[in-house]
């Protein structure tokens, strides 16, 4: 571990570093990271902003929509200049502005059983900031199979919710949500509406767990489903426990994906 850091660094990153729960040391270990972020969208423009400013060591953007007018009411990562860009280019472009010494990395792949283990394989800790469930499910049986903590967020209307889940330690996005829905193919904002600040709110707050799992401060929401109210400003904690029979992460699971 390398615990020495250039004068720019001690001072862009000077608020965080003098935090007890994290220091120098913390600030290594967030500069040494690899995350992987699946959506560039309302949850992955805040979850990919404040990882960059806290200066993640490698930060991959996997997205394979193009950026639409519509989208910039609360995907904050792109612009009206950039309408018609792949979303994965135009975050990395933004994310690279805020934080040059970054390494960011866009993926314009489409997120598929075929290829999900091979794309995420190389990170330590993944987002689920997308907005289509059979992916949601993917990543998280993957991760479940490849031992990656996951990081799962989403939002629609004016309810949020957001787990963390850490294989071997506790639940999977599987054991509180077993089926995926008949229209899993619909993305959720778009049938139920969303405002851009409230996206906002969980998209940080999945940062704010990927900071704490990565540094080792404070702790994580494993074996917890938050849920968000944005009309009451009420939080509400689920517990979660593991489900012995989830298909993936119980007992006797069945589920299994290609290079997993």
């Amino acid at each position: 571990m390398n615990m020495e850091f250039t004068p720019d660094q001690l001072q862009r990153y000077h608020r965080q570093m003098i935090l007890r729960e994290l220091g120098a040391a913390g600030q290594q270990k967030i500069s040494d990271a690899k995350v992987f972020i699946a959506g560039a969208g309302g949850l992955g423009s805040p979850a990919g902003y404040y990882l960059a400013a806290a200066g993640i060591g490698t930060l991959a953007i996997a997205d394979n929509d193009l950026v639409e007018l519509s989208n910039l009411q609360r995907q904050i990562a792109h612009n009206t200049e950039r309408i018609g860009m792949l979303k994965s280019d135009s975050a990395q472009s933004t994310f690279k502005a805020l934080n040059p010494e970054v390494n960011i990395i866009s993926i314009t792949q489409r997120i598929i059983a075929e290829n999900v283990a091979e794309l995420i394989r190389d990170f330590d800790i993944v987002v689920d900031c997308t907005d289509n469930f059979a992916v949601r499910y993917l990543l998280n049986d993957a991760c479940v199979l490849m031992n990656k903590p996951l990081v799962s967020g989403a939002v629609a209307g004016f309810k949020g919710h957001l787990t963390t889940i850490i294989p071997g330690q506790g639940h999977c996005f599987r054991c509180i949500f077993e089926e995926m829905p008949p229209d899993a193919e619909e993305p959720s904002c778009r049938q139920a509406g969303v405002l851009g600040a409230f996206a906002g709110v969980i998209g940080a707050m999945q940062a704010m767990e990927v900071l704490k799992l990565v540094t080792g401060a404070g702790e994580p929401l494993k074996n917890t489903l938050l849920i968000y109210d944005g009309l009451k400003s009420e939080f509400r904690r689920v517990n979660a426990p593991r489900n012995k029979d989830c298909p993936v992460c119980g007992d006797d699971p069945y589920i299994t994906i290609p290079g997993c």
